[in-house]
């Protein structure tokens, strides 16, 4: 039976360097770290998970809570986070919380009944339940995208400039009627790309129109029906941005049954790239979020948060980029 000294012996380091690449209890060198891996996998020596466990109360697994099934935004993160978790020797366990208070704090319970070190969690637009228990049991926990409150580890992208340069860019174009299909109320996301909405018609001298914009709570039926009514306007808006990826599928989808062309007859521009958004007709412009350094950076901090319970909460936001493509009704690659 390969033993650890096996794997010391092999890495040329001490037991207690392989000990702390197994566990994470200790900054190891990459090239140490890559060396102790290497002998690992060259004995096939197998580390015993439950007795760590029993010795370090860890059980080297972390708890993931995010709307995956219904928000394809969500799966690039969740593909950052099980990186980010693999590479540092994590298990990943998930649920769905479906966007809903009441299935967050289930899910949320169910992840502690797990013994999870930590959890990662998307939050509900009404999180207090969730946050309670998490605070009643100290459980280690990073929330992303939405953020709840500056006493709380996070991480998300920037908001408000990437809808403000959409607004712009529309405006630039000639539009002074852009409506808004906006989030879900109560959710921090919504209330970012509100204000950079509003932000971008005044940094193009548009007044701002109620009229204009219409919550599409950022699922597709909702931004559909959003579409719709801002169709039958009087005066129609000649220009639309969408507020997540969600929702730009509704309001095309309502454009096309409406026999709106875009960007003809509506330019549209919207917050979340996504993989198909290239292979629409028209092409669609959009701010492409990190999503995958969103999930691998939340990583980071709740691993930092176990080794430093006491240490200072921290937000993180990240940039966005412009994908400039020609459903805003200028040709592809160009931004004038």
């Amino acid at each position: 039976m390969v033993t650890m000294t096996d794997v010391a012996r092999r890495a040329g380091v001490s037991v207690a360097t392989v000990s702390h690449v197994l566990n994470d209890t200790r900054f190891v060198r990459p090239s140490t770290r890559e060396a102790v891996r290497d002998a690992i996998e060259e004995l096939g020596y197998t580390h015993n998970t439950l007795a760590r466990s029993l010795v370090t109360s860890r059980t080297h697994s972390i708890g993931l809570a995010v709307s995956a099934s219904s928000n394809p935004y969500f799966t690039e993160i969740f593909q950052g986070v099980e990186a980010g978790a693999l590479a540092h020797g994590y298990s990943l366990l998930t649920v769905d919380p479906h966007d809903d208070p009441e299935h967050e704090l289930k899910a949320v319970r169910l992840l502690h009944e797990r013994r999870v070190d930590g959890m990662i969690i998307a939050p509900s637009a009404e999180p207090s339940a969730m946050l309670g228990h998490l605070a009643r049991f100290h459980v280690p926990a990073v929330f992303i995208d939405r953020l709840v409150g500056g006493a709380h580890d996070q991480v998300c992208a920037e908001n408000e400039g990437p809808t403000a340069e959409l607004v712009a860019h529309l405006a630039a174009r000639g539009h002074t009627r852009i409506a808004l299909v906006a989030g879900l109320p109560g959710l921090s996301t919504t209330t970012e790309r509100l204000a950079g909405y509003r932000q971008g018609l005044e940094r193009a001298g548009l007044p701002h129109a109620p009229e204009l914009v219409i919550s599409g709570n950022s699922q597709a039926p909702g931004a559909q029906e959003a579409t719709r009514r801002l169709l039958t306007l009087d005066e129609r808006p000649t220009a639309l941005v969408t507020a997540n990826n969600a929702m730009t599928i509704g309001a095309l989808q309502a454009l096309r049954a409406a026999g709106v062309a875009v960007p003809d007859r509506m330019a549209l521009a919207c917050f979340d790239d996504f993989s198909w958004a290239d292979v629409f007709e028209p092409r669609l412009t959009a701010v492409a979020q990190p999503s995958r350094e969103i999930g691998e950076t939340a990583v980071r901090l709740l691993l930092d948060r176990l080794a430093e319970p006491d240490r200072a909460p921290r937000t993180v936001r990240l940039p966005c980029a412009l994908v400039h493509r020609s459903s805003c009704g200028c040709p592809a690659g160009r931004s004038d």
